[in-house]
């Protein structure tokens, strides 16, 4: 009975309809588009981290705080572009990859296609958890602070 119910969902096949099949390609697009406006967005995270280190190399040196972070603000853009890079890269593969999948009817690259997509909302979903616990640790830390003055 357990090799009857497991074969009839091994030969399982979903099959999509036209309306599916048109909001694939309309997401397709506008992930498309997003991930063009992301590319060039880490372009010009890139290009800000070579303005600003030729701007803070031309600023005279100076003792304390200011003087450690002038080398640090060019590496701060390249590391978020760099970490930027990784979702709007798959974005891009899902919008293209799904755009050859639906013109080629190929179910392995639209699942490939889907993948992207998963990594992508699960990059989106990590990052999101991270800024939440970093803002609940400075909130904490501000309070400590702010109890510590008194």
């Amino acid at each position: 009975m357990e090799n009857e119910n497991q074969s009839q969902f091994d030969s399982f096949e979903l099959h999509l309809n036209q309306t599916a099949l048109d909001y694939l390609r309309e997401s397709a697009k506008w992930s498309m588009f997003l991930a063009i406006l992301g590319f060039v967005g880490v372009g010009f995270l890139a290009l800000m981290a070579i303005i600003m280190t030729s701007v803070m190399s031309a600023m005279p040196e100076t003792p304390g705080p200011f003087g450690a972070v002038k080398g640090i603000v060019s590496v701060f853009y390249i590391v978020i572009a760099i970490i930027y890079l990784f979702p709007i890269y798959y974005l891009y593969r899902y919008a293209s990859n799904t755009k050859k999948a639906i013109f080629s009817k190929d179910s392995a690259l639209l699942t490939d296609a889907l993948g992207a997509l998963k990594s992508h909302h699960k990059f989106l979903g990590i990052a999101a958890i991270i800024i939440i616990s970093l803002y609940i640790l400075a909130a904490i830390v501000m309070v400590i602070g702010f109890s510590a003055m008194r």
